[in-house]
């Protein structure tokens, strides 16, 4: 008894983190505050399937906050021992984490660190979901902390946020919620009831207008190729009406990727969707940029499935521009994009720019002949196998 005592009180502390989070909150503090996803239905998303959605508790989410300091300062000690003085930058970093690569609670420390340590993103898929006052409670203990944090983020529900009154949507942000993700993926109600979304056009526009109006900075999710082929001009041109009645900060384009396992692969598979190319989605994409007015969002094209990273800009200055460049992919021949497209997928271009790059031009022409060779000219159905490991 005294010996599983003793063990039981030299205990280190812990802490969970969930499985996902923003590639904008890569090098974040990652807070668990609910597991897994209330909703869970969506046909498009692979993750949490077979799991069960559970609230944490107050005191749960405060203990691994606790956890989290206790780490903090044995990162900031190690520092010292290793003769940094205390300092986290990028000579200390990497010697931190060469001799503690084995404690998973020191290598989520030391990567919020190597970001900067000012930021914190509260998982799992719609931390709002808990009650205003109790995650209230949780950002004043979370800021108390870290006071040094600037920014505290979640991903939110359009259907929540709707649900939720001005005054408790003020209360999150007056404890130190800054900023919110919203998955729209589409405007449609069409494509929303196609994937089992859970929300309206309706929905998503007063959730977006209420979060704006309680003062978050605000993301809004799309995913071009959602509606397949059948219904890509109703997503591009809801999706563009949705946006322009919010005109949220940041504008954040998921590209459709899909493989086994997934709900809306077995459509694919039984003939019942067509997963649109990807100069099918570059030509959606630019129906929607192109119907977008009056708004000043920042569009931003930050993940890998996306087969056009500089389709980015602040509107409306920069929309031309971003037209401009869907334009000169869509307006090469067919053999200088399909280069392109199977060069960026294998890794041998980030944009455009690289197809007068010599050497990354010669590389994607060479994978292009081997996908040939390996699959004949079904280069598209190689691309997608390629795209799903990515998601």
């Amino acid at each position: 008894m005294e010996d599983n005592h003793k063990e039981e009180k030299t205990k280190l502390p812990a802490f969970e983190q969930g499985p996902i989070r923003p590639p904008s909150e890569a090098r974040s503090l990652l807070v668990r505050v609910t597991r897994n996803c209330p909703w869970n239905r969506c046909r498009f998303c692979p993750v949490y399937k077979g799991s069960k959605f559970s609230l944490r508790s107050v005191d749960e989410v405060k203990s691994d906050i606790s956890a989290m300091k206790y780490w903090e300062e044995r990162v900031l000690e190690e520092s010292t021992r290793l003769g940094f003085g205390g300092r986290l930058d990028n000579h200390s970093l990497p010697a931190i984490y060469q001799r503690n690569a084995d404690n998973p609670y020191m290598s989520a420390i030391l990567i919020w660190k190597s970001g900067g340590g000012k930021t914190a993103f509260l998982q799992d898929a719609n931390s709002i979901i808990m009650r205003p006052p109790q995650l209230a409670e949780v950002l004043s203990f979370l800021r108390s902390n870290f006071p040094e944090l600037e920014r505290a983020t979640s991903y939110a529900r359009s259907q929540t946020l709707s649900k939720r009154s001005e005054e408790d949507l003020k209360l999150l942000k007056e404890s130190g919620l800054n900023r919110l993700h919203v998955g729209m993926e589409s405007g449609s109600d069409k494509v929303l009831e196609l994937v089992d979304k859970g929300s309206t056009h309706d929905m998503h526009v007063d959730g977006g207008q209420k979060a704006l109006a309680a003062g978050f900075e605000l993301s809004e999710y799309i995913m071009p190729g959602l509606g397949g082929k059948a219904l890509s001009e109703d997503h591009a041109l809801e999706t563009a009406r949705a946006l322009n009645s919010i005109n949220p900060h940041f504008v954040r384009i998921r590209s459709l990727g899909l493989r086994d396992g997934m709900p809306l692969y077995e459509d694919v598979k039984a003939g019942t969707f067509e997963l649109p190319n990807d100069e099918d989605m570059a030509r959606e994409i630019r129906l929607l940029i192109a119907n977008l007015e009056g708004i000043t969002s920042e569009i931003v094209s930050d993940h890998i499935l996306n087969l056009l990273p500089e389709v980015e800009g602040r509107l409306p200055d920069d929309k031309q521009k971003i037209l401009e460049v869907i334009d000169r992919f869509l307006e090469m021949d067919e053999e200088r994009r399909l280069q392109y497209i199977v060069g960026r997928r294998f890794g041998f271009m980030e944009d455009l720019s690289d197809l007068d790059d010599r050497q990354r031009s010669e590389a994607a022409r060479r994978a292009l002949e081997k996908v040939r060779e390996s699959g004949g000219e079904d280069v598209q159905q190689t691309i997608r196998e390629i795209v799903a490991r990515f998601i």
